[in-house]
């Protein structure tokens, strides 16, 4: 199948960089929001990012000019109907994209592929509820996705070669690299990569080191590039949090189970970067921990 238009569901941090490479590698866009002004904010936002990529001579102004004039927002969501491809990238919480699915189904073309960037949740199950389960799959991007080079790829059960080959093709044709996962908790990326972030929170529980240190010690001794705790900031602590929910309940061993001081930030509205505060207290000119 050749997929010429995608439609994207969200229009926050994950949509928006969806929407910018979608575009860019010539794909005709169109994104929804239930909020005007978070699809006018993401307009800008992408806008801003491709001149980034202009500035660094990674894109041309033309090709620019280009992406922008392919990317079109709508409040209504039955308008991503007739697209080909359909990511859905709302908030991390099934209801909310049970209710997205169900309420497009009425309105897709027999050939439209949905597709879902959740980060944790059950393919399958998300599947099992629409028209189509055969042309279902999950379609992970990495945070930032301008830059991040990985997608990953999650066959459902039902997800039939065809499908997984189209989206294959749009990965492709996107310039990243793509990871074919199974349909377990988390996938890979989150796997592997959760349970460290909530062992950083418990050892920052325990006292064993604080935030810094704890920092420091991954970014100097692992040689990665962010600090666990500042990358759960980057993520949203609520995210870290559903997804460590997502790993113990899927996989009922109490070694997924979320540290409670991770528990106690998201409780307090303390979700990182977005609101301002998480391990790190983002109101200053620099970040300051807060433990």
């Amino acid at each position: 199948m050749d997929i010429k238009t995608v439609g994207i569901v969200g229009a926050g941090q994950m949509g928006n960089g969806i929407a910018h490479v979608m575009a860019l590698a010539g794909y005709d866009v169109t994104m929804t929001d239930i909020s005007e002004d978070a699809l006018q904010a993401a307009i800008k936002l992408i806008d801003s990012n491709m001149e980034r990529q202009v500035s660094r001579d990674k894109i041309t102004a033309e090709a620019k000019a280009d992406a922008m004039a392919r990317i079109a927002t709508t409040v209504t969501l039955t308008d991503l109907g007739p697209s080909d491809l359909i990511i859905e990238a709302a908030t991390e919480r099934e209801t909310v994209k049970q209710a997205i699915f169900e309420d497009l189904l009425p309105h897709l073309k027999p050939h439209t592929i949905l597709t879902s960037n959740t980060s944790s949740i059950s393919i399958t199950r998300l599947a099992s509820r629409t028209d189509r389960p055969e042309k279902f799959m999950g379609f992970h991007f990495m945070n930032p996705v301008p830059v991040m080079q990985l997608v990953e790829l999650i066959r459902g059960i039902a997800t039939d070669s065809e499908t997984y080959d189209a989206c294959k093709q749009v990965v492709d044709k996107l310039g990243k690299t793509a990871a074919s996962a199974e349909d377990f908790p988390a996938f890979i990326v989150n796997r592997i990569l959760m349970p460290m972030i909530n062992e950083a929170v418990y050892t920052l529980y325990e006292g064993v080191g604080n935030v810094q240190s704890i920092d420091s010690s991954m970014k100097l001794g692992a040689n990665h590039p962010m600090g666990p705790l500042e990358l759960a900031d980057f993520i949203g602590l609520d995210t870290c949090l559903a997804i460590m929910n997502v790993l113990h309940d899927g996989l009922a061993d109490t070694k997924y189970r979320p540290c409670p001081l991770l528990t106690k930030y998201v409780e307090a509205g303390w979700l990182g970067r977005k609101t301002q505060r998480g391990f790190y207290d983002y109101r200053g000119e620099t970040p300051v921990p807060t433990r």
